[in-house]
């Protein structure tokens, strides 16, 4: 389970107590951004008791994408065979990983979806972000033709091949394109995307890293992404 972090202590020992718990062979990766707050810290601590935990330290706040791309280099340098990617904010429920689980047997990627079949899953957000969130899903499958309910959510579970035959440093998004783009490059090679239905609930403790920059790159990337495989470079 890779876990990005950027000022996260109010989440992080919960988070990884309640991922834990959820199956014996989850083992937990934070990757933290030299958070201020004293996150990577607090991961150190628990690692030091824990073997199951690891913290992945960087020198400044460098972005989500990047985040999780050294988190699934660790991860495939440390032979695990499946990688999931989570907030830790609490919006993802640890309780879904079971289902995660079941479900990857039969899939080589699963997201957590928001809104699976048109229903909307979401608890707490201003109705400003969910039209925005609910709008950016229908707006990516329509220019990339990747007919997922959810592509923009950050709840997913991969198996290492799926890792293994994207080239990484070929991954050019950072905000929550990078949800986007993994998948798109996953389908495109040929893959099996699976959906499940996950509540989502809007953080309580913290603040939301949602920016205009983030939007920005996101309207542009699908685009990007688009050109690309007619191009012949996904």
């Amino acid at each position: 389970m890779i876990v990005p972090t950027y000022n996260e202590r109010e989440n992080i020992s919960r988070l990884i107590d309640q991922v834990l718990a959820q199956d014996p062979r989850i083992d937990v990766l934070v990757v933290d951004d030299n958070s201020p707050d004293g996150t990577g810290a607090i991961v150190d601590g628990i690692a030091a008791v824990n073997p199951r935990v690891r913290a992945l330290h960087r020198e400044k706040k460098l972005g989500l994408g990047t985040a999780y791309l050294a988190g699934f280099r660790w991860a495939l340098a440390s032979g695990h065979s499946y990688v999931f990617e989570m907030d830790a904010d609490f919006s993802h429920d640890p309780a879904h990983l079971p289902q995660f689980l079941t479900a990857i047997r039969d899939a080589d990627l699963v997201l957590g979806s928001r809104y699976r079949f048109g229903k909307v899953t979401v608890v707490n957000w201003p109705i400003t972000r969910l039209i925005l969130s609910y709008s950016a899903n229908i707006y990516a499958r329509l220019v990339t033709g990747l007919q997922l309910f959810d592509a923009t959510g950050g709840f997913k579970c991969f198996r290492r091949e799926v890792l293994q035959a994207i080239d990484l440093a070929d991954v050019r998004s950072n905000g929550y394109a990078f949800q986007i783009e993994m998948s798109f490059r996953a389908w495109k090679k040929g893959f099996r995307i699976a959906e499940i239905p996950i509540v989502f609930v809007d953080r309580t403790e913290g603040e939301s890293k949602m920016s205009k920059r983030i939007v920005r790159e996101a309207v542009w990337m699908v685009w990007r992404l688009r050109w690309w495989a007619m191009t012949g470079r996904v």
